[in-house]
């Protein structure tokens, strides 16, 4: 779970914008609500447990934390870019992965994400949480099934 909550954060550490309405919030389904009102406290246990992971991975991530946050929203992120992804915590303390292949666009309704290579991908929106902080609300699949609509269930609804 901790590694879920985590994925879109730790791939993104910079905030978008996107529906500064409420959307979000009707969006968002009960168990994920949950998730996001424990987000600092599940972050932080996180980040505690990544802390036994490989010395050259902590402090790869330890020179990301450190960095200032960043507000896009002046910004057109729209195209091609690398990303990768950070698990830190659960079965493995930490794990940093290589660079992936992912694509931003924006529909008119805000910034849509898709990591469009690897075998575990993600697809979903950003959403504003203020001016440094954006809300992930995603699906997760593998390979090149479709990736399911956030909301269709806890297998593949993701939140960060």
């Amino acid at each position: 779970m901790i590694a879920r909550l985590l994925i879109a954060a730790g791939v993104f550490c910079f905030a978008l914008p996107a529906l500064a309405d409420g959307e979000v919030q009707k969006l968002t389904t009960p168990a994920d609500k949950v998730r996001l009102d424990k987000y600092d406290e599940t972050r932080k246990a996180a980040l505690d447990e990544a802390r036994a992971g490989d010395a050259a991975e902590v402090k790869q991530l330890d020179a990301l934390l450190a960095r200032p946050l960043v507000a896009f929203s002046d910004k057109d992120l729209t195209g091609n870019w690398q990303c990768r992804t950070i698990k830190a915590g659960g079965l493995s303390p930490l794990v940093i992965y290589g660079w992936f292949k992912c694509k931003v666009s924006d529909d008119g309704s805000g910034w849509m994400l898709e990591k469009r290579t690897g075998s575990q991908r993600t697809k979903g929106r950003f959403f504003d949480d203020g001016e440094k902080r954006a809300i992930y609300l995603g699906s997760f699949f593998v390979n090149n099934d479709p990736a399911k609509p956030y909301g269709s269930g806890p297998q593949s609804d993701q939140v960060g």
